[in-house]
């Protein structure tokens, strides 16, 4: 990205997210709002690994869960990993709580002792996390805001991804991927010019490690095509 693009990009609004709820909840999905979610919120924001109901030994942060499946998956492949998902769309947070506990049970049934949701922006909640405090980062298939008016939206801006840095040790991965053109377009140019990370694999076939997602299921139905970074934290 040249540096009159850089120049050109407005300062991020208050908010990048567009809506926070789209159909009607259903009964069951209040009752995981009041019951359920409470006793998933993280709040742990001096030192996050005594935020779980169980020991753990690094901290993985995943910026916008959507349907929360890729949060589930990876959040049980790493049982000694403290892994804070956040998410503002309550019919997203709803699909996730609805797995997590059987209906009847949203009061008193069992959630994983790992996982922890935030369900504000998630810029909130980098600000009051200490400096180097995450071992992995997440940003899968994020809203691509297409239009070039919006492009302040957009999740990868260099004022996060600075922001990020602060967050991330040295050598920490951020695995990034995007089945939108225009996001793919903007990830490559934007993280080519920036200080903090840099490229440690990029493929169009979902790594091994990594978890499917909803949306990527959709892209190729769709017949678009995915992409999938993964960077590091340099020194």
């Amino acid at each position: 990205m040249t540096a009159q693009l850089f120049d050109d990009l407005k300062p991020q609004p208050e908010r990048l997210y567009g809506r926070q709820r789209g159909h009607p909840l259903r009964a069951r999905q209040q009752i995981l709002l009041d019951k359920t979610l409470p006793r998933m919120s993280f709040d742990a924001f001096k030192n996050p690994l005594e935020g779980f109901s169980r020991p753990v030994s690094k901290i993985f942060l995943e910026i916008g869960f959507g349907g929360g499946e890729h949060a589930l998956d990876q959040s049980e492949r790493h049982a000694d990993v403290g892994y804070i998902a956040s998410e503002v769309f309550e019919n997203g947070i709803c699909s996730l709580l609805s797995r997590v506990v059987s209906e009847g049970e949203e009061s008193e049934g069992e959630v994983p002792a790992n996982l922890r949701l935030w369900t504000d922006d998630a810029r909130l909640l980098m600000k009051e996390l200490p400096d180097q405090s995450l071992d992995r980062a997440y940003l899968m298939f994020p809203d691509p805001w297409p239009k070039s008016r919006h492009a302040k939206r957009r999740f990868v801006h260099p004022v996060n991804i600075a922001h990020l840095a602060r967050l991330l040790k040295k050598d920490a991965e951020w695995r990034i991927a995007s089945d939108h053109p225009v996001y793919q377009e903007w990830v490559t140019e934007v993280m080519s010019s920036q200080p903090y990370f840099e490229l440690k694999s990029f493929t169009q076939e979902r790594p091994e490690s990594w978890s499917p997602t909803r949306y990527e299921a959709k892209a190729f139905r769709e017949g678009r095509q995915p992409f999938y970074w993964t960077f590091v934290r340099r020194a």
